[in-house]
């Protein structure tokens, strides 16, 4: 408990001192809203929570293979629901705008890290053997952690309060299933206020 309140304490600094805060909609692995401000001039700090897609069949399968309900279950098939995700972040912005000669606006170039989590809902229908002939369900939660490192650009328009922005980043899983990378990466709009 104390340590929580002395990062509580200490984070009020850097959130009274925010220079700019946006909040909009981020389109992409994983569909989010987001809320992002600049603690200092280059570096920003960012918070999603959204709806992040179900993994590949294989990669439920494998989960399952290696949590059997039962000794001798039988995979069938599944199906998946109900995602959310969560992200935090930070990043470093670089202004590139006259290398591209854009002569209206602001161009950012960025590159961060942050951290992810993500929860699935899952049903498995399978057999308690391979030719049992009876088929059973389980619910289960399926939960993944990990870093996540992206990189993009941001345009701000000049005579608007809105930014565009696109990105690609890969998350690396440290629970669930440590090693699995996870391509991920979104185009979105925010408003600054």
């Amino acid at each position: 408990m104390k340590k929580l309140l002395l990062l509580v304490i200490f984070s009020l600094p850097v959130v009274a001192f925010a220079q700019e805060q946006s909040i909009g909609l981020r389109i992409g692995e994983p569909l989010s809203i987001t809320y992002k401000t600049f603690i200092e001039e280059k570096i920003s700090i960012e918070a999603m929570i959204g709806r992040g897609s179900a993994n590949s069949s294989a990669y439920y399968r494998k989960v399952f293979d290696n949590n059997k309900p039962a000794p001798g279950a039988f995979y069938l098939n599944h199906s998946a629901g109900g995602g959310v995700s969560l992200n935090g972040r930070v990043a470093y912005h670089e202004d590139i705008t006259a290398e591209f000669d854009i002569t209206e606006g602001t161009l950012l170039a960025f590159g961060g890290a942050g951290l992810q989590l993500r929860s699935i809902g899952l049903e498995y229908a399978y057999e308690e053997a391979p030719d049992a002939n009876v088929v059973r369900y389980e619910s289960r939660n399926n939960i993944d952690f990990g870093p996540e490192v992206f990189g993009g650009a941001e345009y701000y328009f000049e005579e608007m309060p809105i930014s565009v922005f696109a990105e690609l980043g890969l998350m690396l899983e440290i629970a669930d299933r440590p090693g699995h990378v996870k391509l991920q990466g979104g185009i979105g709009a925010r408003y600054i206020f």
